[in-house]
């Protein structure tokens, strides 16, 4: 029989793709480029020229079995050990080898983390607003995601409701710092209070309670901004790493899981990762992009173009009158819609050309989600539709 759990995820299509689709679809009426698409987060600057180039003196002058063959099921053992000491000497932690497990992007590496430390029934807190895929990747695994509300002053954790919901059944917390979709980093404040609050109630139940850190975004931060390492402030904390966003490699999915060494059977977490592989099919990412990622550490596309498009954006809309939480890094934004409906202002925007994401989906009802990841020129000339859209309509 066919499973009826997943024919029923059909109806609940992603929000996001929806109003992509509707963007090609009156791209090809208009042109693409005179569609204002805010809606998906896809990176818009080239890769770095370095890692081009380590490509292709790889195919020229390394062994092919090396490149395309298998690796092993925790991924090459070089590359988790250089990634090791890269953490190490960045963050100041003491990583070996052996806590690293490479793995398809931040998504691979959440899927296995949320079963390394949960079992079904467990629950698993996150904080509005958050990326909507956090619900198929935890439920799907049996564990249960709850939803801490969002603090809406400046998006950093709402601790009273936090510290509501962090009942003896939560096995981990689920953060995304830099944040998707409101571009909030976490500060060292933030970070530092909520490892105080989970130490004392693993003390309080007798039991783990883990930090898994979504930081796909790690490397786009702004200027000035305070972006710490969360895994630097708690023992229990797992760091969900990916190249999608720091290199624009979203299409050869690849990043790793880094155990804190202080963590709870930290040195099995690796192999345990591989025996959850086993189980999803993981069966780890291709060796040759491995290799080629471990030989560009500490590089990075050009993510100045993020700060740009933000700056312009933000100037714009706030002098509009839209109400926005200044971002500190990623490529979204989410001013609050006017008059509170975020579902009608997106489709008031539609007659401009602007392709907005309500956030009802992000658990943030009444704002909606601009991803600015395209060309800075493309930006500049949105400004007018959005003037026209605010003086029109509202």
């Amino acid at each position: 029989m066919v499973t009826q759990q997943y024919k029923d995820m059909l109806q609940g299509k992603s929000v996001i793709r929806q109003l992509s689709e509707f963007a090609t679809a009156r791209g090809a009426e208009i042109g693409y480029e005179n569609v204002f698409d805010y809606s998906l987060g896809n990176p818009s600057v080239p890769v770095p020229q370095k890692f081009t180039d380590v490509m292709i003196d790889m195919l020229k002058n390394r062994n092919p079995m090396e490149l395309h063959g298998y690796s092993q099921s925790q991924g090459i053992p070089s590359v988790r050990q250089k990634h090791a000491e890269y953490l190490n000497k960045r963050f100041g932690m003491d990583y070996t080898g052996e806590h690293l497990f490479m793995a398809t992007g931040a998504a691979g590496a959440i899927a296995h983390a949320v079963r390394l430390v949960s079992q079904p029934g467990d629950e698993i807190l996150t904080f509005a607003p958050y990326f909507p895929e956090y619900g198929p990747y935890i439920n799907l695994t049996g564990a249960k995601l709850k939803v801490v509300p969002a603090n809406t002053v400046d998006f950093q954790i709402n601790f009273d409701a936090f510290e509501e919901m962090l009942t003896e059944k939560v096995a981990a917390v689920l953060i995304n710092t830099p944040n998707n979709p409101s571009g909030v980093v976490y500060s060292t404040e933030t970070i530092k209070k909520l490892a105080a609050i989970m130490e004392a109630k693993q003390k309080e139940y007798g039991h783990d309670i883990f930090l898994i850190s979504d930081e796909p975004y790690r490397e786009i931060v702004f200027a000035g901004v305070d972006a710490p390492y969360p895994s630097k402030y708690y023992d229990n904390s797992i760091s969900c790493y990916s190249y999608s966003k720091s290199l624009s490699l979203p299409g050869e999915r690849i990043g790793y899981l880094a155990v804190n060494p202080k963590a709870t059977d930290a040195a099995l977490m690796s192999a345990m990762s591989a025996q959850i592989s086993r189980g999803i099919g993981h069966n780890c990412p291709p060796s040759i992009i491995q290799l080629a990622v471990t030989e560009v550490l500490g590089e990075t596309a050009d993510l100045s173009v993020y700060e740009t498009n933000m700056n312009l954006l933000y100037n714009e809309l706030t002098s509009l009158g839209l109400e926005i939480v200044k971002p500190g890094g990623t490529f979204y934004m989410i001013p609050k819609a006017p008059g509170k409906d975020a579902k009608e202002f997106s489709e008031k925007a539609k007659k401009y050309d602007l392709i907005i994401v309500p956030c009802d989906s992000f658990a943030l009802p009444g704002y909606v989600r601009l991803a600015y990841c395209i060309d800075t020129e493309k930006v500049e000339r949105s400004l007018e539709a959005w003037r026209k859209l605010m003086k029109n309509e509202y």
